[in-house]
């Protein structure tokens, strides 16, 4: 009996490697039929997704509205009503929130984009007498340019027909479609909402069952700490995506209130700019504040300059008070690994991996070093970083068993 189910083990691998393999070159070598499968099967969950991304950022609300009012109601409140009441006052909070912001801004983005519209092309024949001037006062760049756009003129050509012309028909596509699009999206939203409200009232069932099936699949000590691995990912991934939001609107807020108050133009579009872009780490705040500086500085050199340094201050009080404030140390990485995780990131998945590219960065630098730790324990020797730095054979002056400090990579 044992033999045969040796048998069968090897079939079930051999048949497993042999999936695995075709699966590799079906996704690498062809048009994978799996990824048209699973961008579909994405697109049909669109609402289950919407609605676990909402639940896990509205998860703290209703914890804290739980705590509240479970303290000032003398621990009497059922534990059902708590929660369904915890639920309904997060988005009771959550929709006053989002009308007060959107009545508020909604109108001053409108006029701000007709005023754009508007004075376009004002902005078009101050850009050319610039580039006249240009080229006017400097003959030598006015050859480079000419010489530069002859000799780059067919390939200029081949990236028109080629290039931007099929993208501008995706655009057009895109906009006739759009009202269908929008439908769409209002309907996923409006259901997301609803299996929102069901994983916040049951999140406790679904993170035993979790457990109950990783307990199956798993021996126990793997199981305990496979748990541990998902309850430090959660905990860097709710530190980081919950705490970078409310730092980018914060900073948006205030964006709008000193750009409204210092009468720059455009005050909303540009607050709108800067707080989207803040979500990106590092390079966020350059990416929202070049476009917003040329934008005014299209309507006044004068008020660029003083909203560049506005900028350069308002940047600095969020990299050193307020970000720090919010965010703490919840990815745990040095400054060069987030930039790298953010342009590894951003050239795989784009804006969206540029945001979260340092938290998965930090999850997978945690799990590194806390296998490094238990390794490098298994073996008697010392976990700290500076214990290798001299370059000499770490055997030589490791501490004696039970000492060593911890890590701090």
């Amino acid at each position: 009996m044992k033999k045969d189910n040796h048998y069968v083990a090897w079939g079930l691998t051999a048949v497993a490697v042999v999936c695995t393999i075709l699966l590799f070159y079906d996704i690498v070598f062809r048009h994978s039929i799996i990824l048209v499968y699973l961008n579909k099967l994405i697109a049909i969950l669109a609402p289950v997704l919407y609605g676990f991304a909402m639940a896990y950022l509205l998860t703290p609300v209703v914890n804290w509205f739980e705590r509240s009012i479970f303290r000032h109601g003398g621990g009497r409140a059922p534990a059902k009503w708590l929660r369904a009441l915890s639920i309904l006052l997060t988005w009771l909070v959550v929709l006053a929130l989002l009308y007060a912001l959107m009545s508020v801004l909604l109108p001053e983005l409108y006029k701000s984009l007709m005023q754009l519209a508007a004075n376009g092309e004002k902005y078009y024949k101050t850009i050319v007498a610039w580039i006249q001037g240009l080229l006017e006062d400097n003959p030598d760049f006015a050859v480079w340019v000419s010489n530069a756009i002859n000799e780059y003129y067919q390939d200029a050509l081949t990236w028109l027909s080629e290039k931007l012309m099929p993208q501008l028909q995706v655009a057009v596509q895109a906009v006739t479609g759009g009202l269908l699009g929008i439908f769409t999206f209002v309907k996923n939203l409006l259901i997301g909402i609803i299996v929102s409200v069901y994983l916040l009232a049951t999140k406790e069932h679904f993170a035993a069952i979790g457990c109950k099936l990783t307990y199956t699949a798993l021996s126990e000590s793997r199981a305990a700490w496979f748990i541990r691995g998902v309850k430090a990912t959660n905990r860097i991934f709710s530190g980081f995506v919950r705490g970078k939001l409310l730092d980018s609107l914060i900073i948006g807020i205030l964006c709008f209130f000193f750009s409204s108050l210092f009468q720059f133009p455009y005050a909303p579009l540009v607050s709108v700019v800067v707080g989207v872009t803040n979500v990106i780490p590092f390079f966020g705040p350059f990416l929202g504040a070049i476009p917003s500086a040329f934008l005014i500085l299209l309507d006044s050199p004068i008020k660029c300059l003083y909203f560049i340094i506005f900028i350069l201050a308002l940047q600095q009080f969020d990299g050193n008070i307020l970000g720090p404030k919010i965010l703490g140390d919840s990815t745990g990485i040095s400054s060069f690994w987030v930039i790298v995780a953010i342009l590894v990131g951003g050239g795989l998945f784009g804006v969206l991996g540029m945001f979260l590219g340092v938290p998965f960065f930090a999850c997978v630098y945690a799990g590194i070093r806390s296998y490094s730790a238990y390794r490098l324990r298994k073996k008697g020797l010392p976990t700290a970083t500076a214990a290798y730095a001299s370059h000499e054979p770490v055997s030589e002056t490791k501490p004696e068993k039970g000492g060593g400090p911890t890590d701090q990579t």
